[in-house]
This record gives C-alpha cells, sequence and structure tokens, in this order.
C-alpha cells in the first residue's frame, strides 16, 4: 500500500492523556484536525472527470469563461505544495489560488465540464 503525505496522518495511532485529549504523534489533538484548511486552485481551460482521481478527491468545477475550480481541502503546506507541483508537471496553467473561508462547505463532487460553444473549439 501506498500512502501519500496527505493522508498519513490518517493512519497514524493517537494517544489519550491524562486529561482525555487525543493526540497524534505529530502532537495535535483532535480538535486541531477540525479545520483542515479548504483552497480552491482556478486553473487555465476544462479539466475532464479523469482528473479526479489525479487530484485525490478535490472537487473538480468547469465554469463557463473557459477555466475549471479545483477545491477543497489540503491538510497542511506540504500538500499544498504537492498540489502545485502536480499542475506544474502536467503544464495545466494556475490563475490563482485562494484560502477559501472556514465556513466554506466542504465539496467532493465532480461538475460536468461546461458545454463548448462554437467559438470554444
Amino acid at each position: 500500500m501506498v500512502i501519500t503525505t496527505h493522508h498519513i496522518g490518517a493512519h497514524s495511532p493517537s494517544v489519550t492523556n491524562d486529561d482525555g485529549i487525543t493526540r497524534s504523534p505529530c502532537g495535535a489533538s483532535d480538535a486541531d484536525h477540525t479545520a483542515i484548511p479548504q483552497y480552491a486552485f482556478r486553473v487555465k481551460g476544462h479539466l475532464g472527470r479523469r482528473w479526479a482521481a489525479w487530484f485525490d478527491g478535490l472537487s473538480l468545477t468547469a465554469l463557463d469563461d473557459g477555466t475549471t475550480v479545483i477545491s477543497g481541502p489540503v491538510v497542511d503546506q506540504a500538500a499544498l505544495h504537492g498540489l502545485l507541483h502536480k499542475l506544474r508537471d502536467v503544464g495545466i496553467p494556475l490563475i490563482s489560488l485562494t484560502l477559501l473561508p472556514p465556513d466554506a462547505p466542504a465539496t467532493s463532487t465532480v461538475a460536468p465540464p461546461a458545454p463548448r460553444t462554437q467559438e470554444g473549439n
């Protein structure tokens, strides 16, 4: 089994101290894990459904302006940089990266690509 960096924390044992606070081996408590930051990456072009697995469950939404928004939780800076490296490695132009507010809804669906127009072919 291969575990990517953003999944390692889920497979690490946790320890409960005398005060009843559960911590992972890295020192984070359960309360720390509830606020995983949500990001939105806007990229040039429409990405098809086949890209969803490549982005590890993040939501892909094709917009009418010819861009795709890839959004969802990113557990840490290493995972964030890993996603940026993926985009760079396959040559997908990044338009913007936005840290979403903590109350933003978590999404994990893949929207169908927007229909092409005659001008977009």
